[in-house]
């Protein structure tokens, strides 16, 4: 089989999201605000909140589990882990590689994607390129978010429209044509500054001054960030359709970032589409930058909306500026378990083994380190 013959087929898909629902009412109690205000301008009316037991990881774990058991594989098949995010666990060590650790994914290797709320369609085009390249087999791409940890709860503009959450798929190499088609990926960084979080890089490192004044928050120009959102949306969908020689007659759904239901409105005339055709569950979830296609997706097939050989945009927009659109043709041929439950019990048991694989490889390490010191290479002795 050359590189050509390859082509990577989405096989596994899975949520996870906080138990806490937050609702709109519950909001007006905290800010400035009106349940009819906040979703009569974003469509929201509810978002999950993590607590403080739940993290990009730990959403993003229960997610991948929530894959595999669908594509019905082990961990152990994964030859990549990608993390679309913007609130990691860390700044390193990547979030991804301590999903790859609880999984058991030993032959996986695990990386980050930082293309805020364009993530998930950035990973998406990677891992396609990684696999049509013959460089990996298998991909779990996961987009996870814990927005509400980096929302400054005292600015209505920005703290109504977040929400957390979790979407992952398992992505695989397959000869029949189809899968992911195309891609189209931008970025402008002239408007940087429109939707970021200031301080906590390099460029503003944390001091008191930045805690206190709620610098390690999102910031947003609302009104610039609406205006470019229009725009890029509708443009991204018609350039990957002529990429793939297709229009978008040719297309049965697109899945949109899910910010606001008016920039979505907005795309849908621009494209001269239905509203219909656009798939939406931002009044359930809110704004969960990375995770919200994958969360949308997978609603959308639990709900029997995406059948085989369905075309469907997934398109986004977020800080950087950051937009891009991927084209999947949805082929249900490569999504059928056999004997799910053995292998769903044999996945449990290896998860199981993991964690207990990751606690002697750390204890191994301490225990190295006594036995093996060596004054020469003691950093710490002066």
């Amino acid at each position: 089989m050359n590189n050509f013959d390859r082509y990577a087929h989405i096989i596994g898909w899975g949520t996870s999201v906080p138990k806490k629902v937050v609702s709109n009412q519950e909001l007006s109690e905290m800010v400035d605000t009106t349940d009819e205000w906040i979703e009569s301008r974003t469509g929201i009316k509810q978002r999950y909140i993590a607590d403080n037991t739940e993290t990009t990881a730990s959403l993003g774990l229960k997610a991948s589990k929530n894959a595999l058991d669908v594509a019905n594989i082990s961990p152990k098949d994964l030859d990549l882990i990608i993390v679309a995010t913007c609130t990691p666990e860390h700044n390193f060590p990547s979030t991804a590689s301590i999903i790859q650790d609880k999984l058991g994914a030993t032959r996986a290797g695990a990386f980050d994607m930082n293309a805020a709320c364009t993530g998930f369609v950035y990973a998406l085009s990677v891992a396609n390129q990684m696999i049509r390249s013959g460089a990996f087999n298998t991909i779990l791409i996961v987009g996870s978010e814990t927005l509400s940890k980096i929302v400054n709860w005292e600015d209505r503009s920005t703290c109504v429209l977040f929400g957390d959450g979790a979407g992952a798929i398992v992505l695989q190499e397959k000869n029949q044509p189809g899968g992911i088609l195309t891609s189209v990926l931008r970025s402008d960084g002239s408007g940087a500054d429109l939707l970021k979080v200031p301080a906590g890089g390099s460029a503003m490192p944390a001091t008191n001054h930045t805690v206190e004044n709620n610098l390690h928050a999102i910031t947003m120009n609302g009104r610039e960030v609406f205006r470019f959102a229009t725009r890029v949306m509708a443009d991204a969908c018609n350039k990957v359709v002529q990429q793939a020689d297709m229009t978008l007659d040719d297309i049965d759904f697109i899945i949109p970032h899910q910010a606001n239901k008016r920039i979505i409105e907005t795309a849908a005339r621009n494209l001269n589409l239905p509203l219909d055709k656009f798939i939406m569950n931002l009044d359930a979830h809110g704004n969960t930058s990375a995770a919200s296609i994958p969360l949308a997706l997978c609603e959308a097939i639990s709900n029997q909306q995406i059948k085989d050989k369905h075309n469907i945009i997934f398109v986004a927009f977020g800080g950087g500026l950051s937009w891009g659109a991927t084209l999947v043709s949805w082929d249900m041929t490569h999504t059928k378990p056999v004997n799910q439950i053995w292998h769903k019990l044999r996945r449990q048991a290896l998860y199981g083994f993991a964690k207990i694989r990751s606690t002697i490889r750390r204890s191994t390490r301490k225990i190295e380190g006594i036995l093996l010191k060596d004054d020469s290479t003691d950093i710490d002795k002066t």
